[in-house]
């Protein structure tokens, strides 16, 4: 976006903790009027003036993980407990890239910490950078990474603030979840709907 394009007038801390801020960031309409609009960011004041008003290159936030398990050829999910809705939840393996570490780096530290599972490839076909989680209410971006992995499940390497199961899951019984009342990310959910149409295939490595 050029210098003449910028939308993005101001951006003004409102309250700052170690994994998430909330700004409020003046921008001009459409018709040019001034207004304001709340925004959640992992990234911190700095980061975002750079980002915004420098043309510093947009750091992705986080890895999503669409692993399947090569012995049982099963989708692997995770069931969690997460606070804002106050209820355990499925999703897919996922976690926040640290610093300057590489993505391929991110998803294969946070497959082991969350599942206890080993990466052996990565789908390199499928380019997905950045999503965004909700573009309304943050900036959050995501990689959504493809891959194959192996091992025998496991919590053992889960921080004492991770609450979940290991749901290592058919291609029939992710037709059968999606029938289901259950609590489910949008990611997994869009995940249980691909991989119940086509199964390990869903990873271009079969």
């Amino acid at each position: 976006m050029s210098f003449k394009e910028q939308r993005i007038q101001e951006i003004n801390s409102l309250a700052e903790t170690k994994f998430l801020s909330l700004y409020d960031i003046k921008y001009k309409n459409k018709i040019g009027k001034i207004k304001s609009w709340t925004v959640a960011s992992r990234k911190n004041l700095e980061a975002l003036k750079q980002q915004h008003f420098n043309g510093k290159k947009e750091k992705t936030d986080a890895v999503v993980i669409f692993a399947v398990h090569k012995e049982s050829k099963k989708l692997v999910l995770i069931k969690q407990f997460r606070v804002p809705v106050n209820n355990f939840m499925y999703e897919l393996p996922a976690g926040l890239i640290d610093g300057e570490e590489k993505i391929e780096e991110a998803l294969r530290r946070e497959l082991k910490e969350e599942t206890g599972l080993t990466l052996l490839e990565i789908d390199s076909s499928k380019k997905l950078l950045p999503v965004y989680a909700s573009g309304g209410m943050t900036d959050e971006s995501m990689a959504i990474m493809f891959c194959v992995c192996e091992g025998v499940p496991s919590i053992d390497y889960l921080e004492e603030d991770e609450d979940l199961e290991i749901k290592l899951v058919s291609q029939e019984e992710a037709a059968e979840l999606l029938k289901q009342d259950i609590k489910i990310d949008a990611k997994a959910y869009l995940a249980l709907h691909l991989f119940a149409m086509v199964g390990e295939k869903s990873v271009n490595l079969y």
